[in-house]
């Protein structure tokens, strides 16, 4: 199954607006989460994303993609996410 992907446009922005439309909550951290502060980014649980797409248009830097459609410079971005969750 795919899954999504947060990519580098999301690194200092870290808008929560995929957040919030998340039906999982899958995507971390959340403001009101004590490692929000200091993580560069937020990111999708690869085991828990259900492959809705409703993050993706509500990312305003345009940083999420079907892990399939991830642009070739960001590709690192799957195994980044990944390890957020399983490093």
């Amino acid at each position: 199954m795919a899954v999504y992907v947060i990519c580098e446009p999301c690194i200092g922005t870290k808008d929560t607006a995929c957040v919030e439309v998340c039906p999982v909550d899958c995507i971390h951290p959340r403001k009101d989460e004590g490692d929000y502060e200091g993580a560069e980014m937020l990111y999708i649980n690869p085991d828990e994303c259900i492959d809705c797409g409703a993050c993706q248009p509500a990312c305003p830097v345009e940083a999420i993609y079907r892990d399939e459609d991830v642009p070739d410079q960001w590709q690192q971005y799957i195994q980044i996410n990944a390890d957020h969750y399983h490093g």
